[in-house]
This record gives C-alpha cells, sequence and structure tokens, in this order.
C-alpha cells in the first residue's frame, strides 16, 4: 500500500507527547519489550503484570494470562461502560438512579441501598470506586442497559473490542459465579482504557467521602485500596477478594509523565497485595521515563479525502502518547513520523485507521500507533465535486 510520510523530528524540551488513536494492538507491530527484571516482582501472587499506562508497553509480567477469577477488579469495566456513556452523551453525572429490588439484593461489599432509593450517577460512582458497592455496581448496570444481563452482554462485547481473549464476565460486580474470569493482562488493558477518562480518578483517588450527606444517617465510604493514601502518587483503581480470588488488585500511580499500572491476582493477604504492588511501582520509577510525543489537542497532520463533503480533515491529539525508555536513554536520536494511507475515500467512518504514527530510536521501531479519523466523513454530492474541480482549475490558471 503506498502511503504519505511525515517526517516529524521529536522536540523533549517542548514536552510534547501524543494521541487520537484507540489501541489495537494486533494492527501493528509491537514495540520490543523492556528487559525483565532478574528477580521476581511479585513472588506471591498467582499472576501479576506491570504496564506503562500511556503507551501499553509491558514492563514486567508473570502467568498475565492465565485466567482466573478477578473478583470485584470486574467493576472497572462496569466503571468504564459508565464514563463511556457519559463521554458520549448517553448518561450524565446528574442522572438519577433509582435502585431496583434486585440491585438492593446484592450481597458482599455494598453501600446499602434500598429499593426505591435513588442517587445520582455520581453518588452510584463513588459507591463502586470507593466501597465496591455491588449493589450499586447492579443499580448503574439497570439504569444504563436497562437489566444486568443485557449490560454483561454490553461487558462482554467490549473486552472483546479491546482484545481482552482471556475474559468472560457473568455478571457486573465479580460476585462468584461459574466462568466469570479474568486475566492480569486482560485487567491492565481494560485499566488503561478507564484511565484515559481522567475524570475517573476523582474517584478512585479518593481516600474517604460521604454518601446521603445531608441525610439523618450519612454513610462514610473508605477507599478499599489503601494506596491512594500511603503510596505516593496512587490515585486507583480496584480491590477485589473473594474466597476464591483471593486478593487482588489493579492499581495505579502517576509521577512526572509516568503513569503506570500494576496488577497483581491471587495474593494471600492485603499486607502482601499491597507490599508487592509497592515492588513493582518502586522498580518501574527507578528504571524507566515516558518520553512525550505529543501532548492532547495538539495538531498531528491533516487527512485528504477523496471525493468526501470535506476534502481535508484535520488530525488532532485526543490522549497523550508517549514512549517507554530507559532512563539514560532518552532523547539519544528519538524521532516520529504519520504515515497516512495514500487513498482515503469517502465514506470515512469515526474511528477508521487511516495510517499510523512510528516512533523511532535511530533507524530502530520503538512504537506505532494506529491513526484514526476523529470524524466522518460523507461522500459529496456530484455538484459538490464538480464546483471543488472547477476551482481546482480556476487556481492552477
Amino acid at each position: 500500500m503506498n502511503a504519505k510520510r511525515f517526517h516529524l523530528p521529536l522536540v523533549l524540551a517542548a514536552g510534547v507527547m501524543i494521541a487520537s488513536l484507540s489501541a489495537a494492538p494486533a494492527a501493528f507491530a509491537k514495540e520490543p519489550v523492556p528487559a525483565q527484571p532478574v528477580t521476581d516482582l511479585a513472588p506471591n501472587a498467582r499472576s501479576a503484570i506491570l504496564m506503562d499506562a500511556d503507551s501499553g508497553t509491558v514492563i514486567y509480567e508473570k502467568n498475565s494470562h492465565v485466567p482466573l477469577p478477578p473478583a470485584s477488579i470486574t467493576k472497572i469495566m462496569t466503571m468504564l461502560l459508565v464514563m463511556e456513556a457519559i463521554d458520549q452523551g448517553r448518561l450524565k453525572m446528574t442522572d438519577k438512579v433509582q435502585t431496583s429490588e434486585y440491585a438492593a439484593s446484592m450481597g458482599g461489599s455494598q453501600i446499602f441501598l434500598e429499593a426505591g432509593e435513588v442517587m445520582t450517577v455520581e453518588d452510584m460512582l463513588k459507591g463502586v470506586a470507593l466501597a465496591s458497592g455491588n449493589d450499586a455496581s447492579v443499580a448503574l448496570a439497570e439504569k444504563l442497559a436497562g437489566s444486568e444481563a443485557e449490560f454483561v452482554r454490553m461487558m462482554n462485547d467490549r473486552a472483546k473490542e479491546l482484545g481482552m481473549t482471556d475474559t468472560k464476565f457473568a455478571n457486573c460486580n465479580g460476585l462468584p459465579a461459574s466462568g466469570h474470569e479474568s486475566s492480569a493482562h486482560d485487567i491492565a488493558i481494560m485499566s488503561r482504557e478507564l484511565l484515559k477518562y481522567e475524570k475517573i480518578t476523582k474517584f478512585t483517588g479518593l481516600y474517604q467521602d460521604y454518601l446521603r450527606k445531608d441525610s439523618e444517617k450519612p454513610f462514610w465510604l473508605v477507599n478499599t485500596n489503601k494506596l491512594v493514601r500511603f503510596y505516593h502518587g496512587a490515585d486507583g483503581l480496584k480491590t477485589g477478594f473473594t474466597s476464591e480470588a483471593k486478593f487482588c488488585l489493579s492499581a495505579t500511580a502517576r509521577r512526572d509523565n509516568l503513569r503506570l499500572i500494576a496488577v497483581v491476582m491471587g495474593e494471600p493477604n492485603t499486607k502482601t497485595r499491597n507490599a508487592e504492588v509497592t515492588h513493582l511501582f518502586d522498580y518501574a520509577f527507578a528504571q524507566y521515563t515516558n518520553v512525550p510525543i505529543y501532548k492532547k489537542g495538539d495538531p498531528i497532520g491533516t487527512l485528504t479525502v477523496e471525493k468526501g463533503v470535506k476534502a481535508e480533515v484535520p488530525l488532532v491529539a485526543k490522549h497523550s502518547y508517549s514512549v517507554l525508555l530507559k532512563k539514560g536513554d532518552a532523547g539519544q536520536g528519538i524521532r516520529h513520523e504519520l504515515v497516512l494511507n495514500s487513498s482515503v475515500k469517502a465514506p470515512v467512518r469515526t474511528g477508521q485507521t487511516v495510517g499510523k504514527l512510528i516512533v523511532y530510536r535511530g533507524d530502530q521501531v520503538l512504537k506505532e500507533f494506529p491513526v484514526e479519523s476523529p470524524l466522518s466523513v460523507d461522500r459529496a454530492g456530484w455538484w459538490t465535486l464538480f464546483k471543488r474541480s472547477a476551482g481546482h482549475l480556476f487556481l492552477s490558471k
């Protein structure tokens, strides 16, 4: 396939990061994985993974594709679908959510919703993120999809879209169920996707808050993830425990340009779980740094659409993107190149892959990001195409 190539030097001093483009890791060559540490960073975990959130680079992994019961880490997907619905305008933080008898009947961790009780989406999210409310998870699922069963179908569809091949959801809260399983790798993928919605850490990063503040019985919420209080930079995501799953955690922490995701599953107790996640974070923050490519909102190029109602589409960074390097390697011959497909014809749909952004160090490819169209472009009518051709003919004289 012919392609248009744009060579773009990387200016580190400008603090540039990357963009636009959701992860479709199978579409392009995988960047080199950093060398594994000699020692096992999570010796007590049944499985574990350590990932750079921006680039998706895996720094460390142990049995990361083994399907295991995920317990309440399941709720990361529940929160992701809620945040996506809010982003798409199908739901608002201020919308009211009425608790069904079924939602109120959930056992385990809960915020003790009563049948008929009404809370906002925002308060329900707090109940899920801080207190791991099984009841709040079901209430949100029913609000968004009409039933938990339909919501679970949406969860599994989204998991497939994200390439989560080790995952099968049976409910929205992680209560024990036959066939309900995921892997450390898949949990890191959905955690990374959730972190694209920066507002989520407003909830997952809180150590404590209250629900029913104006009632006679305010309900005190304390985050089940104690790292948000005791580890510098930690601001989420989700704990999990059942007798079958043991102690699980998907955690995130950010320092400077580097945001990490650490997932451990099957830990023997909370103390060991937190200590091993801390060890994973400490290792990565000591060894690695993030080199920014584009920051959110930066223009990255222009797409030409043949026979479209729009002849050109500006490509703008929707998210920050970067590459992970060992400390000391940053700035050594890093460059990037935008390669757009040479023939993009209307109609074009939003999210359609139209090229890729390639990051190099010297001649070595470090990372390839798919570039997607930020909007849909319909095919132009004959009169529009005639006027456009006439205009080009006039300008060429």
